[in-house]
């Protein structure tokens, strides 16, 4: 059985959660997308490059695994 989006008019399968045309579904209302109000992360306009985390340095990489060398190292000499 098809069932009319309330929204856009699209037919659809009957128990459908949500329009495959216009994604409206129960909970927005079938509002249309101007309508809904989603909650979104407003992202910069501009492609300046990211600031590498000082966490994410080979030389970090390097202090850890040192650091974790040398806590196997005593653990093993402690026991």
């Amino acid at each position: 059985m098809l069932e009319t989006c309330p929204n856009c008019g699209a037919e659809y399968k009957a128990g459908r959660l949500a329009c495959p045309e216009c994604g409206s579904d129960a909970e927005t209302g079938w509002k249309s997308s101007e309508e809904i109000d989603y909650m979104s992360v407003d992202l910069p306009d501009d492609d300046s490059p990211r600031r590498r985390s000082a966490l994410s340095s080979p030389v970090m990489l390097y202090l850890a695994a040192l650091l974790a060398f040398l806590a196997m190292l005593v653990f093993l000499v402690l026991s």
